[in-house]
């Protein structure tokens, strides 16, 4: 009899970068990118179970050495959601987490809050994670995605501009970055994959208005932790940097 699970992690693993070549195979500090991901996500105390769902043999052969469970998945997919969507096609499962395989720094308790937040709350098909920015540098920032939600934490919009505008200077100031992290029920999940790319979606290249714009609600859920992507080797660079100063170096 198939294994029934309440909440698995996947990290849909592409093996090509448009901006970064083979970037999450890349050294940091003495690890690949990629096994800093997974090795944080697996520190999670609410995953049953942790996926890397690949593309191609190099990322599967460098993820099964450091002990990953890894599944191929078609080269053909546009999205990391499509890949989620393949690797958890046969898996009885009532909550999958979308774990970006670029975000090396991605805390354990992010995840577990994003988790918890689904199942204590039934009614809910997707759910994501803000955090107040503290660097004013990354409030004009077009590569950090920012998020305005309502009252009752449901996301208005996503942007890369800096929302809300401030007409009126002397109201207090408060900007908070979108997280690329999700979670959805399994059935959502195939729906989101099947809702035709939107105009907002295009317009500001985050998929996840393509929800918002068909009428679906995103729970966002606030954290106290980080997170950081890495698209260029500058990027790369900046966590090289906040890992010695850890002391992972």
């Amino acid at each position: 009899m198939e294994k029934k699970y309440n909440v698995i992690g996947v990290i849909p693993a592409r093996y090509r970068s448009t901006r970064l070549p083979l970037k999450l195979l890349k050294n940091l500090c003495g690890k690949p990118l990629l096994q800093w991901t997974w090795e944080n996500a697996s520190s999670s105390r609410i995953l049953d179970k942790l996926i890397i769902a690949c593309d191609d043999p190099k990322v599967r052969e460098v993820a099964e050495e450091f002990g990953a469970e890894v599944m191929m998945t078609s080269v053909q997919h546009t999205s990391g959601t499509d890949r989620i969507a393949e690797a958890a096609r046969d898996i009885d499962v009532n909550i999958i987490i979308n774990i970006q395989a670029d975000e090396p720094l991605i805390h354990p308790s992010i995840v577990n809050t994003l988790a918890q937040e689904m199942i204590n709350d039934s009614s809910l098909v997707m759910a994501t994670v803000k955090k107040r920015i503290d660097d004013s540098a990354e409030i004009d920032d077009p590569s950090i995605v920012k998020v305005i939600s309502d009252k009752d934490n449901f996301a208005i919009y996503f942007s890369r501009y800096p929302l809300p505008y401030f007409r009126d200077q002397d109201i207090p100031k408060a900007y908070y970055k979108h997280l690329g992290i999700y979670a959805y029920t399994k059935d959502f999940l195939y729906t989101y994959k099947n809702l035709p790319p939107s105009y907002l979606e295009k317009a500001e290249k985050l998929e996840q208005l393509r929800v918002v714009e068909a009428g679906f609600k995103i729970k966002v859920v606030e954290t106290q932790f980080d997170s950081w992507g890495v698209d260029t080797e500058h990027d790369l660079q900046k966590l090289e940097k906040i890992l010695q100063e850890k002391g992972y170096a």
